[in-house]
């Protein structure tokens, strides 16, 4: 198959990708794993087999490239901390960056950064990214019910979340 069709996608659906990235994985170099979700699109090409859109196709290879970069992340501090390996943090909390976001969106964030996966997963999807119950069930693999249910739930634990960090910054 020919790489135009992913060059197209690319610059129809690169923002979605980007902000689906900023929001699972917090800040770095979210240009770098935009990259990547399209790099994997174009060796995975062949193995498209359009029972979904492009855009949720996409969007299931950047959650898996999510996933790997939050593993990645995780190897690096546990090496930290065992005194293996060299460990720059990045800036996540960089006064620049705090200041980018504002309140809000802030703890939004980090109520998000809280979750458990698969409610990070179905909020990402569902709210931020306010993709449809089917296109979400695709990209994770679940059933329409599983979607919808925890979905419900995961809603809850934001709210809860949001609250007790709203209680702490007092």
């Amino acid at each position: 198959m020919n790489t135009s069709r992913i060059s197209e996608w690319f610059y129809e659906y690169n923002k979605d990708i980007y902000h689906f990235l900023l929001y699972y994985v917090g800040s770095g170099d979210i240009e770098d794993l935009v990259q990547e979700v399209f790099l994997r699109a174009m060796k995975g090409l062949d193995s498209y087999q359009e029972k979904s859109s492009p855009k949720t196709w996409l969007l299931s290879i950047a959650r898996n490239v999510g996933i790997d970069e939050v593993r990645k992340r995780k190897r690096s501090k546990v090496k930290h901390v065992i005194g293996v390996g060299k460990y720059e943090p990045k800036d996540d909390q960089s006064p620049e960056k705090i200041l980018q976001l504002n309140e809000e969106n802030r703890i939004l964030y980090q109520a998000i950064q809280s979750l458990r996966v698969n409610y990070r997963d179905v909020i990402l999807l569902r709210a931020i990214k306010e993709m449809s119950v089917s296109e979400t069930a695709t990209i994770l693999n679940w059933n329409e019910n599983k979607v919808r249910i925890t979905y419900h739930r995961a809603l809850k634990a934001l709210m809860r979340r949001k609250e007790v960090i709203l209680n702490e910054g007092e």
